[in-house]
């Protein structure tokens, strides 16, 4: 599979160990993985990948995880493009539609939860 084929993500935590980690997982998987510590810009960002999926952590600087997921809804080009809402709080069912994402993971998730997720939601997009 070259660079062109490859299955994109995009993922916004600002806690670098989960980015690594996820990165890595995700790259043994034949993604190719863009991370960002802070949604800063991010019609930006994410127009520059036009991933297949974005994980957005609650948590973001500097807007938030819900307005930054509510920013690329609003945007006619991403809006498509499903979100899957992590976090470790306790309401993030309800983070989630709020924020409108298509699904959410709670932290801490097992990395066959990250993959099941990511799956589903792309079956459903």
């Amino acid at each position: 599979m070259d660079n062109n084929d490859a299955k994109k993500i995009v993922i916004f935590d600002d806690d670098e160990d989960i980015l690594s980690i996820c990165a890595y997982i995700l790259e043994e998987q034949g993604w190719q993985v863009h991370t960002y510590t802070d949604c800063n810009n991010i019609v930006e960002k994410v127009s520059g990948v036009m991933p297949s999926v974005i994980l957005m952590d609650n948590w973001i600087p500097d807007s938030g995880g819900i307005v930054a997921t509510q920013t690329l809804k609003s945007n006619e080009d991403l809006k498509n493009i499903p979100v899957v809402y992590f976090s470790a709080n306790s309401d993030i069912q309800l983070l989630a539609d709020h924020a409108g994402a298509e699904t959410y993971l709670a932290k801490p998730f097992d990395l066959d939860e990250l993959e099941r997720t990511i799956n589903d939601v792309l079956q459903k997009a």
